[in-house]
């Protein structure tokens, strides 16, 4: 996964596969601004050589939570306004949604959150210390749903093992998908991992929690009948 040339020099590192194409959308003029003025304040650059130190980062704040793959941060931004108690990091690597987020945290005078403007897999396994989350939310992650495209899917063991070294014991992550197929595939990988245990009464699916805010897509796609699933798992003590 990884390689350090020498002592001296910085981490170099390397994957072949990710569960994402970094597309190059157009950026607003308002996304540019955020992105020039704002990401100064809210934003954290990528460092593979130094974590983050959240309780310098977040000092008044007892609780951290993550949200793997943002999109345009509106999801982010409510749950983050309606939740002031506890500290908030994001993680996209599209520059329009960070851009768009990050004019939502000036616009809304957000305190709590902070970004990354990088891959998830990369900032879990260099940049955010042991056992430092308390929930981790991924919602409607790339499905892939082709299957030879599956490999490319996030939630695999690389995945599972990096969330058990950067979440508390007892922290719980709560994932969310519209593509039925994927939703099988998550309850596979997380029911056959014995350091997690499903929240779900009946071991499978959870109710919507009231937190998650539902989005303008996640509407549409209901009104077309289309389902949503809801997955809850815990990190054992």
């Amino acid at each position: 996964m990884s390689e350090k040339p020498n002592e001296a020099g910085p981490t170099v590192f390397k994957r072949s596969i990710r569960s994402f194409v970094k597309r190059t959308g157009r950026i607003t003029t308002g996304q540019q601004h955020a992105l020039d003025h704002y990401w100064c304040i809210h934003g954290i650059d990528f460092n593979a050589d130094q974590a983050v130190d959240l309780a310098k980062l977040f000092p008044s704040y007892p609780c951290v939570k993550l949200e793997i793959g943002f999109g345009n941060g509106e999801s982010l931004v409510t749950m983050a306004s309606q939740d002031p108690a506890c500290a908030y990091l994001g993680v996209e690597v599209h520059e329009p949604g960070v851009g768009h987020c990050l004019k939502l945290i000036h616009d809304r005078d957000i305190n709590n959150l902070k970004l990354f403007r990088h891959d998830a897999i990369d900032v879990m396994e260099y940049m955010l210390p042991p056992n430092c989350l308390d929930r981790v939310f991924l919602f409607f992650p790339d499905p892939w749903h082709k299957k030879k495209h599956h490999k490319r899917r996030i939630v695999n063991l690389h995945f599972r093992d990096l969330l058990i070294k950067v979440m508390k014991p007892g922290a719980v992550l709560h994932m969310a998908t519209d593509w039925q197929d994927y939703a099988e595939h998550m309850l596979d990988d997380l029911s056959g991992d014995q350091r997690f245990e499903n929240l779900a009464s009946d071991h499978g699916y959870s109710q919507k929690p009231d937190y998650r805010p539902m989005t303008k897509f996640e509407q549409r796609g209901q009104k077309l009948g289309h389902g949503v699933w809801d997955l809850l798992f815990r990190k054992k003590q």
